[in-house]
């Protein structure tokens, strides 16, 4: 029979003042610092809504992160709500009180997550979360005529950081009433959000939530909702108003039948012309974005500053595209190059040979899968690959391409010493018939021959494996170096 662990004096105190809420709020105001976060962990915790109202107006550090502590357990609507109240109370206040130093309620549930841990006794300092505070001692001062709280408005406005993810049609409540006490403290809160994703609200929800954000707080945004082209348009004048913006993902933006050529280009414009604002964009994911055949480049030069990751997936590209983006500033300095599902087949191989020379002294990672590469093409590229001295991952799975031109990538490649995982298509000798059928043996056999040759050549470490679509089913089948099948091979 085990023996229970006896609690500790600091959760003995915590639980005793939260018995009766009357006390516990009024001993607020000379509680020891140390006191307020394993306090409010268990009023959060507990539900006590009136104790934490009070506790957001006396917090005695810059910043509350609520966040982690939202995460850690279902969001109860009414606690949620006392912490906004607390914070409005705070802005509606006239005296400045002694205790009180919020300056960032932050509701992200990544954030400060060592916070809590710190204060709860698992770690000894917390020196590296926050600047050391001594408050001012209690000194009786004698009492003169007319003398009481000075009356005095906070200087900077109180930052509430979030994270949004609008996917419904209409806000939820927890947000709904976030926006209401931004609206009703313009000037004193300040809405911030670091990471913006929008899956599927309509456009008119979306704006009218951003006008009570401070766009140029939001670093990361993603619009992954099958858009048109004219809906676009509507959200790009937003779109140029994230000058901190870091990272920007868009997917599926589509025309409608009814478009003309003349709103095409007008939109296009309208949206290219934002990225003059962007002076911080390193990340740029565009997927299945239809409207970026002969337009590429006139997005691309308004980028004032080089990219590192630059990812086209599933989007008609054309050769002048392709050459207007080997030779512009922006790709200098890519780390990661992304081209999976752009179709390269018929393009000349000369683009893609420059494009991978410029970025040749910073290109970490390259994805050419699905691009309908042939062998002449593959071989094209090669000396500038050789040149890649920084590359680690290599991918180029759905190309039609043979063992022969594998083995002289091999080659090619075997001096790039960073270079650490290659993914290759199964080579064309190793198909059984034109429908794409792979003779498993076959391919055991030529994946053990290309691990023999890595090791003759001294990189017995580098990984090679091959990945192919499963023709039944279209998932890949991977091979390292025996086949790890999809259902659709086993036995029933």
């Amino acid at each position: 029979m085990s023996i229970p662990v006896p609690a500790r004096l600091l959760e003995l105190a915590v639980r005793s003042l939260l018995r009766d809420e009357a006390l516990a709020i009024a001993a607020l105001e000379e509680l020891p610092r140390e006191l307020f976060p394993p306090l409010f962990t268990a009023a959060f915790a507990g539900r006590h809504d009136n104790v934490l109202r009070v506790m957001v107006q006396a917090w005695p550090f810059p910043c509350l992160p609520v966040g982690p502590l939202m995460r850690e357990q279902l969001l109860h609507q009414e606690t949620f709500k006392a912490v906004l109240d607390g914070l409005d109370d705070l802005l509606a206040q006239k005296v400045c009180t002694r205790r009180g130093k919020l300056q960032v309620l932050d509701l992200r549930k990544n954030a400060s997550q060592d916070f809590w841990t710190v204060w709860s006794g698992t770690k000894l300092s917390v020196d590296l979360l926050l600047e050391p505070e001594v408050d001012p001692p209690l000194i009786k001062r004698p009492r003169t005529e007319g003398s009481g709280p000075r009356l005095e408005q906070p200087s900077d406005p109180v930052e509430v950081f979030v994270d949004l993810c609008l996917e419904a049609s209409q806000p939820d409540g927890a947000l709904t009433y976030l926006m209401k006490k931004v609206q009703g403290r313009k000037g004193l809160l300040n809405l911030c959000c670091r990471k913006l994703k929008i899956l599927g609200m309509p456009i008119q929800n979306v704006k009218k939530i951003l006008k009570l954000v401070q766009l140029d707080s939001i670093q990361d945004l993603e619009v992954n909702c099958t858009w048109r082209l004219t809906t676009l348009g509507k959200f790009a004048p937003q779109l140029g108003r994230m000058g901190g913006l870091r990272r920007l993902t868009l997917s599926h933006i589509h025309s409608s039948p009814g478009t003309t050529q003349a709103m095409k280009e007008q939109c296009v414009s309208l949206f290219s012309s934002q990225f003059r604002s962007l002076h911080h964009l390193q990340e740029l994911y565009l997927d299945s974005v239809s409207f970026l055949k002969d337009r590429l480049d006139q997005m691309l030069r308004c980028l004032k500053t080089p990219l590192e990751t630059l990812s086209l997936t599933s989007c008609m590209l054309s050769e002048s595209d392709l050459m207007h983006l080997a030779h512009g500033l922006n790709v200098t300095k890519l780390k990661d190059l992304g081209l999976s599902g752009v179709n390269l087949t018929n393009i000349s191989p000369e683009p893609l040979q420059v494009l991978i020379e410029r970025a040749s002294d910073t290109l970490q990672d390259l994805d050419l899968d699905e691009c309908g590469i042939m062998d002449a093409q593959l071989s094209a590229i090669l000396p500038a690959l050789s040149r890649c001295s920084q590359l680690v991952t290599l991918s180029f799975c759905g190309n039609s391409i043979s063992m022969a031109i594998l083995e002289d990538l091999l080659h090619h490649t075997i001096g790039l010493r960073k270079l650490s995982h290659v993914l290759y298509p199964a080579p064309l000798e190793s198909y059984e018939d034109v429908h794409g059928t792979i003779h498993l043996g076959l391919l055991a056999q030529l994946h053990a021959r290309l691990k023999l040759l890595l090791q003759e050549l001294g990189r017995p470490s580098m990984i090679w494996f091959s990945a192919s679509p499963c023709p039944y089913c279209g998932d890949r089948t991977f091979y390292d170096p025996e086949p790890i099948l999809c259902p659709c091979y086993m036995p029933a």
